[in-house]
């Protein structure tokens, strides 16, 4: 007699957006009946309110009412220029600074347009063609010859066939002679694939729906320049830092809690902590203190992603290796983050420290003034 073992299916630490947002979406499919782009799963007015948020309202639904949570800090008019570029099958290109959430915003637009965000290609320097267009599965290659069997889609060539949205991470990490791989796609609609001239399938035609959505740093190094052909073909929109600090520190926190609640770990970093440190990111980001002081910014991007990554660590230290203030453990994870470029930026947060810290200690605040007192953990 043999026994078997029932095993659990493997967890995932992050679900894509379509899974993760589930509930909203299908909620959002049958709420709203309004014309919807060939191809799309919610309505362009569906997509936008998948994004931004319902205000705090509940929608009625078939049985259900829902209120749909914002997911993306930002102007919703940015939002809506975008959800009306991708109506228009238009190339989309996402603009910033690293860390301002343009590859979150992409995968929720990806999601909503169209149900899934799993057709992405990562661009690198090593990134080639086939990327963008097709490759083969060499062993039928050789048994069969050139087929449709030993064809091997890309995600861009996947995303044509069934009319959904491509996305390209980082187009500008890839070099110039991959990108303008992309010039064709975006003008003809349609790949060629001369190994199967004379077949069905010598040319593969975009179904309606088929769009890109790329993105793109602008501070970041090993990145090659665009074709004007190509910069044709998108439409460009800035994704900006999180102007309110209010909303960014909602922003910190909440996805802090969460990367924590992954690690297996409850939450337990005071808010007040999580105040001076999103403060002291904002100084440095924006060389400029809310008090009208001048902050010489490091080369180091001082993202929200990265303060996320910080408040995520200072909670897992919290919560497995507890040893007194958390707060003092701020200066070493800040200095793990200026330290990633240029080894001047140690002593402009040195001078951080020696400026904007020192007078608001000197101004009698105790959380400012334990910063301080912390600076000799900068050496």
């Amino acid at each position: 007699m043999s026994t078997t073992t029932a095993t659990a299916a493997p967890i995932r630490q992050i679900l894509p957006a379509e899974e993760r947002h589930a509930t909203e979406l299908a909620f959002l499919a049958a709420h709203d009946d309004g014309p919807r782009p060939p191809g799309w799963a919610l309505t362009p007015r569906a997509v936008v309110m998948f994004i931004c948020g319902s205000d705090g309202k509940a929608l009625e639904g078939p049985g259900q009412r829902l209120v749909i949570a914002p997911k993306f800090v930002g102007a919703r008019a940015l939002v809506e220029r975008c959800v009306v570029t991708l109506a228009g099958e238009r190339g989309l290109l996402l603009v910033g600074e690293p860390g301002t959430a343009k590859s979150m915003l992409s995968e929720l637009l990806s999601a909503a347009v169209c149900g899934t965000s799993a057709l992405t290609v990562q661009g690198t320097a090593g990134t080639t063609e086939d990327a963008f267009r097709y490759g083969w599965n060499y062993a039928l290659l050789l048994a069969q010859g050139p087929s449709r069997q030993a064809l091997v889609d890309s995600p861009v060539l996947s995303a044509m066939r069934t009319g959904r949205v491509a996305r390209v991470e980082e187009i500008t990490r890839c070099l110039p002679e991959v990108q303008d791989a992309l010039v064709s796609i975006l003008s003809d609609r349609r790949v060629s694939v001369p190994e199967l001239s004379g077949t069905d399938d010598a040319h593969v035609a975009a179904a309606p729906g088929f769009t890109v959505i790329a993105t793109a740093n602008l501070r970041d190094r090993g990145v090659s320049e665009m074709s004007a052909a190509l910069k044709r073909r998108f439409n460009f929109e800035t994704v900006h830092p999180i102007a309110d600090p209010e909303a960014e520190t909602a922003l910190v926190r909440g996805q802090a809690v969460a990367a924590v609640q992954r690690a297996g770990a409850a939450f337990g970093v005071d808010d007040a902590v999580l105040d001076v440190l999103v403060t002291v990111f904002r100084d440095l980001r924006t060389g400029r203190c809310a008090e009208g002081w001048d902050v010489e910014r490091p080369g180091t991007v001082m993202s929200t992603a990265e303060a996320v990554q910080v408040a995520t660590s200072l909670g897992v230290a919290t919560a497995y290796l507890p040893a007194g203030d958390t707060l003092d453990l701020v200066p070493g994870h800040l200095l793990g983050v200026v330290r990633k470029d240029d080894p001047a930026d140690h002593a402009r947060l040195l001078g951080y420290w020696d400026g904007p810290v020192r007078r608001r200690a000197e101004d009698g605040s105790a959380l400012w003034r334990r910063l301080w007192d912390l600076r000799e953990n900068l050496r």
